[in-house]
């Protein structure tokens, strides 16, 4: 990465932006101000700057991964193509080291602090597509409709538990509630499908990562978002240690000897969606499920095995999209 002669740290909040601008040589605040967490106020912080007649070329932005609130910034930064960094709020706060005491201010001032320290390990952000923005939003939708269908459904219990004419109070609202539920189930999937199916590029990973044997559908679609359609990772073992199934070792001098395990720091849905994956592979794909016999037969823990198996699904899934061709299964020609 360039060097920069400033370094400008935002400290993200619903409604404010905490501004911080650092000269990289002196390591000395310049200047603090808060603005509106806002594209006008973000339009606020860039005038500020030109004001006191800075290269706008020269500055890092950074700031702390917020989800939708750090929206404002990342946009009209991507529009005015400036240099920006999004990092995860945990790695700033252990490079901190031992603080006594928080504010907006500090905060903003210490992600800045950051960016100069950590120049060598930052890589410039991007904002995502519009299309994969739209499925991120829909996808989160769908999770809300589904955990709302799971709650409604429970209401069902009562009816063996209770009279007709005490059930039938809650059981036309409960039906009717379903329904539409149901209903906005099936339009939010539609409409993710047509927004890929409008995408070519999007499309064919589509297709291609459906063609990987244990991946379904919906897993496809997250795994395009998690990916920012596979701009986002150069790896499969970078991505597998995102989603929390890439194994590390525990283990320091002769006498802190911990099992080598995955960590849990991890994309939670990614991981739970993979477990499904592996567990439908081992029953309908004849290697995987060879492979899965054979290491419990050696005596291998079984959660082991499985996780092996979701790093195995993970660079299939890569490797079909690299080359851009559907899985083949040449285990079926094996003599």
């Amino acid at each position: 990465m360039k060097k920069y002669l400033f370094h400008v740290g935002i400290d993200i909040s619903k409604l404010k932006l905490d501004v911080v601008v650092i000269s990289a040589e002196t390591t000395n605040s310049v200047e603090h101000f808060i603005v509106d967490n806002t594209q006008k106020g973000v339009k606020a912080i860039i005038r500020s700057l030109i004001k006191r007649k800075i290269d706008l070329t020269t500055i890092l932005f950074c700031c702390e991964n917020t989800g939708v609130y750090t929206f404002p910034l990342r946009a009209y930064l991507s529009e005015k193509h400036l240099d920006y960094c999004i990092v995860p709020a945990i790695e700033i706060k252990r490079s901190k080291g031992i603080t006594r005491g928080k504010n907006d201010k500090t905060d903003a001032k210490d992600i800045a602090l950051y960016s100069i320290r950590n120049i060598d390990k930052l890589q410039l952000s991007a904002i995502a597509e519009k299309e994969i923005q739209q499925l991120r939003l829909l996808y989160t939708e769908r999770e809300k409709v589904m955990k709302s269908l799971l709650l409604f459904g429970a209401s069902k219990e009562n009816e063996a538990f209770t009279t007709k004419e005490i059930y039938k109070v809650v059981a036309l609202v409960n039906a009717k509630t379903i329904q539409a539920l149901q209903n906005s189930l099936k339009f939010i999937e539609a409409k993710m499908k047509e927004i890929i199916k409008n995408h070519v590029e999007l499309n064919q990973q589509f297709e291609l990562i459906k063609s990987v044997p244990g991946v379904r559908q919906q897993t496809a679609i997250y795994l395009i978002i998690a990916t920012k359609g596979f701009k986002a990772f150069t790896s499969s073992r970078k991505f597998a240690c995102y989603a929390g199934v890439a194994p590390f070792e525990y283990r320091s001098g002769s006498s802190v000897r911990g099992r080598t395990k995955v960590s849990n720091m991890a994309d939670k849905k990614m991981k739970s969606l993979l477990q499904m994956c592996a567990l439908s592979a081992i029953k309908y794909d004849p290697q995987l499920k060879e492979y899965y016999n054979n290491k419990k037969e050696q005596g291998k823990n079984g959660m082991l095995v499985l996780n092996n198996i979701r790093c195995k699904i993970i660079s299939r899934v890569f490797s079909v999209v690299s080359r851009q061709t559907p899985f083949v299964d040449i285990y079926k020609f094996a003599s």
